[in-house]
């Protein structure tokens, strides 16, 4: 038998809740349906909002539980959480102390996976890097599984990967939240406050990105930035071998950058990479691009490096140029869900921008974005719920001089792109890069980048 066959015989005659029905879990319940597995499927999503293929996992046998209550007086042998939902729920809490095993999809897929996973995880970057680290590898010849947070679920492909495959994962700190394994190379581009409304505290945001290498041995590699300070300090944790990149400095053993050029040091320093190669915009892409090269290690060439650094555009909603109209090019950014993000936004271009912000609040602090707004921004157009938060935290910068910038309010979000749009002049660039999710107004980011890009299309 394979590691899926055994993995899921396992589960025979045992009860299986899977919590959760969105996209990364549908593929989980064909395989418990297929291996003639008990399993009912809890949805918050009430009956008549659900989709056909749920209806169809129905009519294959899965039992619904659904509505409100979706998580009560459930009892079941093991439970798999769908990331959104916190590990500590007393509803979850309560199955576990009645003996439930907790597991999820991902964990499923480390067990059963018969290649070496590459796994990224972030604050900031961590899409853009793992997109860099698969193109690189495929570019280089390799098969390469690309999956996690971004593409699609890989438990139900696992069959079909070989050991000598490449397996590259984005992860959340969600999904490893109480996390049993951690991969052969793991990657960490940087922390900051980020999801504190559903983390309890920043200690607990730290400490589930750090399961992504405290289950490491001694023959795994860690890939650290050295610039940012919450990452740095896991080099005193590390179980196995640990690589550094930074712009700033140059680590003993890892890639840094210095005057334009990206250096690997080892043994031997070499040079990889010049930063004028890289089409991407943007200093943060250059670390992207080092963190990248770091997890690929010898494994690429430094000719396929730079092949694809000419040639790669990016990934949808990062600083995608939409397109140029009466002289004014526009950006969607929508994937910038934070502060942060919105600030690697702000630096990638050399002028003063017309900023489209504000989002769902996720209760982190926007101190931080307000001068970089003030330096980098000559409009503000403001919408969403984190308006006043971000709007306050521009006016209190100590940079901020009275309309410099011009602040503006729009609530519908429609609108707000079209007031870019009559206020920009030949030669602006307007940029959606919102500092916050998109679940005060969309489903998730990727729906409401298409929403402005179909807007932007319109005008």
């Amino acid at each position: 038998m394979t590691r899926l066959d055994t993995y899921f015989e396992n589960l025979k005659n045992k009860r299986v809740l899977v919590l959760g029905v969105g996209v990364s879990n549908r593929p989980l319940v064909r395989l418990l349906l297929r291996y003639g597995i008990d399993v009912s499927c809890c949805d918050k999503t009430p009956r008549d909002k659900l989709d056909a293929e749920v209806l169809e996992l129905e009519a294959q046998g899965a039992k619904l539980h659904l509505g409100e209550g979706y998580l009560d007086g459930l009892t079941g042998d093991v439970v798999f959480r769908t990331p959104g939902l916190h590990p500590d729920t007393p509803q979850i809490k309560a199955l576990r102390e009645g003996g439930a095993v907790i597991t999820s999809e991902m964990e499923a897929f480390f067990a059963v996976c018969p290649a070496n996973i590459i796994a990224v995880t972030g604050s900031d970057g961590k899409t853009t890097t793992s997109t860099l680290i698969s193109e690189l590898l495929k570019k280089q010849g390799f098969r390469v599984w690309l999956g996690g947070n971004i593409g699609t679920p890989l438990l139900d492909r696992a069959d079909e990967m070989r050991p000598d495959d490449k397996v590259v994962l984005e992860l959340s700190s969600f999904q490893l939240m109480y996390f049993p394994y951690s991969p052969h190379t793991a990657v960490i581009t940087n922390l900051s406050p980020n999801h504190l409304d559903i983390h309890k505290d920043m200690e607990e945001y730290v400490t589930a990105k750090e399961n992504l290498y405290l289950h490491q041995t001694a023959d795994d590699l860690l890939i650290l930035n050295r610039d940012n300070p919450i990452t740095h300090a896991f080099v005193s944790k590390a179980k196995g071998r640990v690589l550094e990149f930074s712009r700033l400095t140059e680590p003993e053993r890892g890639v840094f950058l210095r005057d334009g050029v990206i250096w690997r040091k080892g043994e031997r320093i070499e040079k990889v990479l010049d930063q004028s190669d890289i089409l991407l915009p943007g200093i943060h892409n250059v670390e992207n691009y080092m963190a990248a090269i770091l997890a690929v290690g010898e494994l690429v060439s430094p000719e396929t490096i730079r092949e694809v650094a000419r040639s790669f555009g990016g990934v949808e909603h990062r600083i995608e140029l939409v397109r140029e109209k009466d002289g004014v090019r526009y950006y969607n950014d929508s994937i910038a869900s934070s502060p942060t993000r919105t600030i690697a936004g702000l630096r990638s271009f050399s002028q003063k921008l017309i900023l489209i912000a504000g989002g769902y609040d996720k209760h982190v602090p926007f101190e931080p974005l307000g001068p970089e707004i003030v330096e980098h921004v000559k409009t503000l157009i403001l919408t969403g719920a984190t308006a006043p938060k971000i709007e306050a935290a521009v006016l209190a910068a100590p940079n901020y001089r009275s309309g410099s910038p011009e602040i503006l309010h729009e609530e519908d979000f429609y609108e707000a792109i079209r007031l870019a749009a009559r206020t920009a002049k030949p030669g602006d660039v307007v940029i959606l890069s919102p500092a916050g999710p998109a679940f005060d107004k969309f489903k998730n980011f990727m729906v409401r980048g298409k929403e402005f890009k179909k807007t932007v299309m319109a005008l």
